[in-house]
């Protein structure tokens, strides 16, 4: 090999490495959006983890603030339209984390809380060699900032401070209700 293709070859192996080695971290990882997320995970075989939170009340969560009900409620508060007000948006939106530049974004406000809200925001560990690393546990998901939500996290919405529609939660239940595993995955746990 020429010593040229060397020096061109380096940088290539250096940023895989940097990415397989766990170097890229949440904190660099941006929104790409629940369409990228189901481009892997909508298949029967192989869980339909698309569908199942497509149909589930976090798919709807943004679509709930413009219902009647939402309205009166945020009016009682001074809002006047709780699907732009941050204090609604928070829990509603996966994409308030990034609303000051949402035009550039992949995620969108209609999204509701989507997979990312949960699970971290994907560039970093969408792509499907690295998630069958994380699967075959060659990767430790985390290192890539993939997020396996726990009570704390859920907590985070799931809370009656500044929430009129509260109903209590239990995680149990609440976890069973939403459950979407990788069917392989959950196999090789048993």
């Amino acid at each position: 090999m020429k010593p040229s293709r060397v020096v061109s070859v380096i940088p290539v192996i250096a940023a895989g490495l940097f990415f397989v080695t766990g170097l890229a971290t949440a904190e660099d990882a941006e929104y790409i959006g629940a369409k990228k997320c189901s481009m892997c995970h909508k298949k029967a075989e192989d869980g339909e983890q698309f569908k199942i939170w497509s149909e589930s009340a976090h798919a709807k969560a943004f679509e709930t603030l413009a219902s009647e009900e939402a309205k009166a409620e945020a009016a009682k508060h001074g809002i006047e339209d709780p699907q732009a007000a941050p204090e609604c948006l928070k829990c509603h939106a996966t994409a308030f984390a990034v609303m000051d530049d949402l035009e550039n974004q992949k995620i969108t406000l209609e999204e509701g809380v989507s997979c990312e809200s949960c699970h971290g925001a994907g560039s970093n560990y969408y792509k499907k060699a690295t998630m069958e690393g994380i699967t075959a546990g060659e990767i430790d998901g985390a290192s890539v900032g993939l997020v396996h939500p726990d009570e704390a996290m859920c907590k985070t919405c799931h809370t009656p401070e500044g929430n009129s529609f509260f109903k209590e939660f239990n995680f149990e239940e609440r976890v069973a209700k939403i459950a979407h595993p990788i069917p392989e995955a959950e196999a090789a746990a048993e």
